[in-house]
Parts: C-alpha cells; structure tokens; sequence
C-alpha cells in the first residue's frame, strides 16, 4: 500500500514539467514504419515547433492522446506550422502491429519505432504517454507525461507560444 501511494505521488507530482534544464533532442538510432534506419537527431521542423510524443499501442491514455490531437492537427499545423513525431515504444514482439494500428487510426504523423527503448532512455521516459515541446532552436520547453480530455488544448497553447518565439511559464 505504501508503495502505490509514493508511486501515486511521484506520477502526480511528475505530470507536467517544465524543463528545468535546457535539453536538445539526442542522437539516437530508431526505425521509421517501413523498418529504415533513422537517426533522431534527424528530427527537424525547419524551425517551427516539434511535438514528440512516446506512446505504445497496448497505452489507452496513449492512444486517446493522439487521436485527441489528430482531430485538430491539421488546423495546428496551418496556424503554428507544428510537426508531430509518435515514437511507438512497442518492443520487437509487438512492433510489427504499429504500422497497421497507426493506418487503422489515419494518424497523419511521422511515427518512428524505438523497440529496443534507446530513445526512450537517452530522454528519460518512464511512463506513457510522455510528450515533449520542442522550440525553433531543438531545445527541449514543456514536457508532460499522463493525458485527460482536454489536455490537447492545453498542449496547443503552448505550441501557439512557441510558435511566436515566446517563452512558456505557468
């Protein structure tokens, strides 16, 4: 029982956090949908804002998260210019189900598999969902792990911020 309450508290007092120390994407080798090596400092929006988001397709809050945000994405990208990159986190027993999954969905993102959980690690991701902001320098800015209805309005604030080169602070 006292182990589920630290674990309650810690996730509670880790759902959003604003980087405290400035971070840059790490370069880390993963795999595009088709299998192809692709290598995350790769990762780029020719300056406008990056959305990187680590899911599962065994996640719920995951997948509730990005279809939440595919409702709107192409309305943000029109508006902020915002590039979403889903890294499945699904190991290799399962990884082949993420293509069809992300088809299924119609998720028009740039999904990158990380089987093997380098990327994962290299960021410090623990739990799913756990996305990341990323400003027009590749600096990492807002970083959030769980999701509720409504989140994904929130999230878009902050993209509309860094969009205009502001600074985000709560």
């Amino acid at each position: 029982m006292k182990t589920i309450l630290i674990t309650v508290l810690v996730l509670f007092f880790y759902n959003v956090t604003f980087a405290q120390d400035v971070k840059t994407i790490p370069s880390v080798d993963v795999k595009d949908l088709t299998g192809k090596p692709y290598k995350t400092s790769d990762i780029s929006n020719d300056g406008k804002p990056i959305i990187l988001s680590f899911w599962a397709t065994w996640c719920k809050p995951c997948v509730k998260e990005l279809t939440a945000i595919a409702e709107h994405y192409e309305d943000w990208q029109e508006e902020t210019g915002v590039k979403l990159y889903a890294v499945s986190i699904d190991d290799s027993r399962s990884m082949a189900r993420v293509a069809p999954f992300v088809n299924g969905k119609a998720w028009d993102y740039t999904v990158l598999l990380d089987p093997n959980g380098d990327f994962k690690r290299a960021l410090n991701v623990i739990n799913v969902p756990h996305t990341f902001l990323i400003d027009k320098d590749g600096k990492i800015v807002y970083q959030h792990t769980t999701f509720a209805d409504g989140d994904e309005f929130k999230l878009y604030e902050l993209v509309k911020k860094v969009a205009k080169g502001e600074s985000i602070s709560e």
